[in-house]
């Protein structure tokens, strides 16, 4: 029996995974929380979002560790390492693989600063440059957080260190296991830096230049889940990993999430609920629309997703708020979580929460980041914790519904089956059943807890040849 390994480098936690590929059962699984968050509080009121890559990488060392641990002589079956990580963002690299700087991740809000002597946004100006048409190459339109976008204001401000190398945060932890100098990224994480031509299957240099950036400073792009190289003596005794063992070049957590969620790719669309929310399906074929983004996928084909949802975020948001009512009103420090008091609440409450209603875009959207949330409809009768959670938790799953109607409207149809991913709905049974009930179908839920790093674990034996595609792969995922 080969074991395979996924790994996915997430904004609130790590996870690494090991999976039986006979019967795709979990051999091991081991996550803990990414605590590596540098952004000073002034900072964070200016939308920055900075992490110490460094840490992450200990972080992820760990996680790997405790799984071998867990594995005992299981690990010496493995047959190889995929890897999955956070999608968008930034970090620079010198040809010695040293950080430059910290990893800007996709929460990073500097392309909504105002462009110097304008009136337009870093973002809006980036996008100004480029001809009108590039969406219909790149997939997606230019947003804050994305690595052109923050690559093009450091270039503004002249803080881009000469000679430096850009990648992705799972690029840069793929060279350090394989002791490489340079990281190597693959097309979905290329595509994700808003300067990729995804139907050409290359950088765009034009745009690139357009910006005033050099091609030389964006990552070599190798095919999702081909080898990256093999695990180095040092990474093998930080990991617990056997020296030699493959490690397979890293896919974007979206696609690593469908991969590892999705059994009947044709049928089915994903709804996904991590930090942010996405609502994705698969296409065989370039589709474009303003309002969704067209991701390459592993193997061939591309997502159609509607990116950039209410999600855990956006509940932490008023958790967060609740919390500060006790500390700065009744002095009250606990730090336990409040969001099975916040659900118990709203679940007291009918639906439609007597009128109140929440529009939740409290830091915009993708497509107009400066939009902001509100709730409507506030009476003597409806201003308590219950209805305000309510209307919050009704207002998310109407905006994933929003989502979903657009990716039906573009790719023909309505799938017959609906899968939900991520913490968000395992976690909130409550949210779930929103969502649900807002797509008027029974929500399936994959066995495996960790979707992403099942994904990249499933990419990671194809790649070995255990699998003889990724639509083989995708045989094992199970629901509950």
């Amino acid at each position: 029996m080969s074991v395979v390994v996924g790994l996915d480098l997430g904004t609130t936690t790590l996870t690494a995974l090991a999976l039986a590929a006979d019967s795709g059962d979990v051999l091991a699984r081991v996550t803990v929380p990414n605590r590596a968050e540098t952004t000073s509080a002034a900072d964070k009121a200016r939308g920055r979002s900075e992490w110490d890559v460094t840490r992450i990488a200990e972080t992820a060392c760990q996680c790997l560790r405790l799984a071998a641990d867990q594995m005992g002589a299981g690990w010496s079956r493995l047959a190889g390492l995929g890897l999955t990580g956070q999608q968008h963002g930034c970090l620079l690299v010198d040809g010695s693989l040293r950080p430059l700087t910290p990893l800007v991740n996709w929460q990073d809000r500097r392309g909504e600063e105002p462009f110097p002597g304008t009136t337009l946004t870093f973002t809006e100006q980036a996008a100004a440059m480029f001809d009108e048409r590039y969406p219909q190459r790149t997939g997606c339109r230019l947003a804050s957080g994305f690595m052109a976008t923050t690559l093009f204001w450091m270039e503004i401000y002249r803080v881009l260190p000469p000679g430096a190398k850009a990648c992705f945060l799972t690029d840069y932890f793929g060279a350090l296991l394989t002791g490489a100098e340079t990281p190597v990224t693959d097309p979905t994480f290329a595509a994700s830096a808003g300067v990729y031509d995804v139907r050409a299957g290359a950088w765009a240099d034009d745009l690139i230049a357009a910006l005033g950036l050099h091609p030389t400073l964006f990552p070599e792009v190798r095919p999702s889940g081909s080898l990256l190289g093999t695990i180095a003596a040092p990474m093998a005794e930080a990991t617990g990993l056997p020296e030699g063992l493959p490690v397979f070049v890293g896919v974007g957590d979206n696609q690593a999430s469908f991969l590892g969620g999705v059994a009947e790719r044709d049928e089915t669309e994903l709804v996904n609920l991590g930090t942010g929310g996405q609502v994705s399906v698969f296409s065989e074929e370039f589709l474009y629309d303003p309002l969704l983004e067209t991701r390459p996928f592993p193997g061939g084909g591309y997502l159609l997703a509607c990116v950039g949802l209410c999600g855990g975020r956006t509940y932490a948001l008023l958790e967060r708020f609740f919390r500060q009512v006790g500390g700065d009103l009744f002095e009250i420090a606990d730090e336990r979580s409040l969001y099975q008091t916040m659900n118990r609440l709203a679940e007291s409450v009918s639906p439609g929460a007597d009128g109140l209603r929440c529009e939740p875009y409290f830091t915009g959207t993708r497509h107009d980041p400066s939009l902001r949330g509100q709730w409507t409809g506030m009476s003597a009768e409806n201003f308590t914790p219950g209805h305000v959670t309510w209307a919050l938790l009704e207002g998310m799953a109407r905006a994933l519904k929003d989502g979903h109607e657009v990716v039906a409207r573009r790719s023909g149809g309505v799938k017959p089956r609906l899968v939900g991913a991520g913490n968000g709905v395992r976690e909130n049974g409550l949210l779930a059943r929103l969502v649900a009930e807002e797509f008027g179908r029974p929500m399936e839920v994959p066995r495996s807890r960790e979707e992403a790093a099942f994904g990249a674990a499933l990419l990671a034996g194809v790649g070995a040849g255990v699998f003889p595609d990724v639509a083989a792969a995708g045989r094992l995922v199970r629901y509950a």
